[in-house]
């Protein structure tokens, strides 16, 4: 490709106290109704309530909608889709990881379009997102996901996961404020950290980077690189957080545009199947992909194994990649995440099934800078239950 299109949100505010733009940019929507999609757990805990008190005191009527879990199933979505038809609302308010934002964008889209949300699935569905919806606002609360600067939704069906996905479900504002990932528990920090680290590496090495996208995604590198380990150890460590909070939002600037490949291909049915989390299913296959991709794209990995802070000024590009595998695999130790699917407790037995699914994923593995087939998707989730980085025959 000799050019490059470059898609982002129309506005975006970054850094701590950026939430203080959130009544003044409603104010430009003149909304009456507002529904505020958000998970339980932070109700619960009370961090909505910082999104919906100076709404109220500014006399805007507010639904708060926390029928949201984890990696939500296609009937979630419908289920949203239809209450935000039914409660006609003027706006829509994700506050959240990236299942409530992604569900907020369904939300605000299809409520104004005819038919399921199945009907608008990229695999599978029959319909074309045609109106642009809702106004909305996404308001992250994790640094992972990257979904309140991208136009996917993604939903979880029987084995594996679909995706939404059109320009209309970007954001109309972004409120990417890192206080409000203060209170993110250890186990999140890390699945969503290694998530929007995997957003980075693959935007990097994907066929379709360009010098704009190498930019966002080695900055997110070297953000997330020095400071996950931080972040996981302490929650309150203020600038782990801030750098964390940026980079997850430049890696999905990144991956929005260049795409991501194997690694989150791959993960989709290890979420689907076995309900791992998706920050966890591509922290497991990171290093196992990379390492089998290796050959493909040497001279990129050096530039990672920079960016995570290595130094490949006395290795030749072979070693670097090497030795950027071995970072990575570091990495997702360091933060506690289990190393091989043995350690998600799932079977040999599932590998052929996983396999299947992950052939499916093909919008996805034609990013991969070395093609994958069934073969090779086999040998991966092979090498990813045994624990040894393998690479093509």
């Amino acid at each position: 490709m000799s050019f490059s299109k470059l898609v982002f949100a129309p506005l975006s505010y970054t850094g701590w106290g950026a939430l203080e733009q959130l009544i003044p940019e409603v104010r430009n929507y003149s909304p009456e109704k507002i529904l505020v999609v958000t998970d339980p757990m932070l109700e619960k805990i009370g961090l909505v309530e910082r999104v919906t008190k100076p709404l109220e005191e500014n006399d805007y009527k507010v639904t708060v909608y926390t029928d949201v879990v984890p990696e939500p199933p296609l009937a979630t979505g419908e289920k949203l889709v239809s209450f935000t038809r039914e409660g006609q609302f003027d706006m829509v308010i994700g506050v959240g990881g990236g299942s409530a934002l992604d569900l907020a964008k369904l939300a605000a889209v299809l409520s104004v379009h005819e038919g399921s949300v199945e009907d608008y699935l990229n695999l599978s569905g029959s319909k074309q997102v045609e109106k642009k919806g809702l106004p909305k606002i996404l308001i992250p609360t994790t640094s992972g996901t990257g979904s309140e600067v991208t136009n996917i939704s993604v939903l979880s069906l029987v084995s594996t996961k679909d995706v939404v996905t059109h320009d209309y479900l970007l954001a109309d504002v972004a409120i990417v404020d890192p206080e409000l990932t203060v209170s993110v528990p250890a186990k999140v920090t890390a699945a969503t950290g290694i998530d929007a680290l995997t957003h980075a590496v693959e935007a990097y090495i994907s066929v379709n980077a360009s010098p704009a996208t190498d930019g966002l995604a080695l900055q997110a590198i070297r953000l997330i690189g020095r400071s996950l380990r931080k972040a996981v150890e302490n929650g309150e460590d203020k600038q782990a957080r801030i750098d964390m909070s940026h980079g997850s939002y430049l890696a999905g600037l990144a991956f929005f545009n260049a795409g991501v490949a194997g690694v989150h291909a791959l993960a989709y049915p290890l979420g689907g199947q076995f309900h791992i989390s998706h920050g966890e299913s591509n922290a497991v296959l990171l290093p196992y992909v990379m390492g089998y991709i290796r050959k493909s794209c040497t001279s990129r990995m050096s530039d990672i194994l920079n960016a995570l802070g290595g130094n490949s000024s006395y290795m030749t590009e072979e070693e670097a990649s090497y030795k950027c595998v071995e970072e990575l695999e570091r990495l997702v130790k360091d933060v506690g995440i289990p190393s091989t699917l043995a350690g998600f407790d799932i079977p040999e037995s599932a590998l052929e099934s996983l396999t299947q699914d992950g052939v499916k994923q093909k919008r996805i593995l034609a990013r991969s800078p070395l093609t994958l087939k069934e073969d090779d998707i086999r040998n991966i989730y092979r090498s990813a239950f045994e624990g040894t980085v393998t690479e093509p025959e």
